[in-house]
């Protein structure tokens, strides 16, 4: 569903992206994992067409993320942003209908409104959050809003950038449940960038590990304890030492 093929970027000296390459299977979760500054988010970006590389080629499902029709191109993906990034005038039924009620095939303020009650009833909150305004919700409500609209338009593709980031462990455990059973339940393919190796263990289905803009290690992750990378090793049981060097 989703190919790169040596795919650069830098920002000025920066070389972020060093010739990534890296293949997602269509229906399968994939987590990013990789330190801060690696070029995760650049690389995502680059997917969705938001950053151009300098060179290489990224396509999805076959069309090449540069061409083609930008808003039926775009109208493939959701997108759980890690702050939640909710709208603070809008409501929280609002927030989950906002794709529904805007550009082609916009449907009307009602069925929206419905629909978007349908999808906060999937991520556990009950029709009286749909009134609410997001000030008025915890972090891990917000965070639900954010999945329930990610999943509102039935997405082919879905990326979530530090899904449990700011979340305590149960929140956090409910929200990677959660995301587990609608990738299964939707058949969508998911790639999800975090730091978090529990949310890693309970999501994904392949993992792949970025570190000084190339593709250290990618694999199933039942296979990613005994793998001998020792980057990988050195990240995902947080050994300070190692070939990652750390800021002291």
């Amino acid at each position: 569903m989703i190919e790169l093929q040596g795919v650069h970027k830098a920002f000025g000296a920066n070389r972020v992206l060093r010739g990534v390459d890296l293949s997602l299977p269509k229906g399968q979760s994939m987590v990013i994992i990789g330190g801060s500054g690696t070029g995760k988010s650049v690389l995502l970006k680059c997917v969705l067409g938001l950053v151009t590389p300098d060179q290489g080629r990224i396509t999805v499902d076959g069309q090449d993320v540069t061409k083609g029709d930008r808003d039926a191109f775009l109208a493939r993906f959701g997108m759980l942003f890690q702050g939640a990034a909710l709208f603070d005038s809008m409501r929280v039924w609002e927030n989950v209908a906002f794709r529904l009620l805007r550009g082609p095939g916009r449907l009307p303020k009602d069925q929206a409104r419905e629909l978007a009650i349908e999808k906060l009833r999937r991520v556990g909150l009950k029709p009286t959050v749909a009134d609410l305004f997001p000030a008025e919700l915890s972090g891990g409500m917000q965070k639900r809003v954010g999945l329930a609209r990610a999943i509102a338009a039935s997405p082919e593709i879905i990326f979530f950038d530090e899904p449990t980031t700011g979340l305590d462990p149960i929140m956090s455990g409910v929200i990677n449940q959660l995301i587990r059973e609608i990738v299964v339940e939707m058949g969508v393919t998911a790639m999800t960038i975090t730091h978090d190796m529990t949310s890693v263990r309970a999501i994904a289905d392949r993992v792949a590990m970025l570190h000084d803009g190339l593709i250290r290690w990618t694999g199933p992750v039942a296979e990613m304890d005994a793998a001998q990378d020792a980057h990988l090793q050195q990240f995902i049981h947080g050994r300070a030492d190692g070939p990652i060097e750390s800021v002291r």
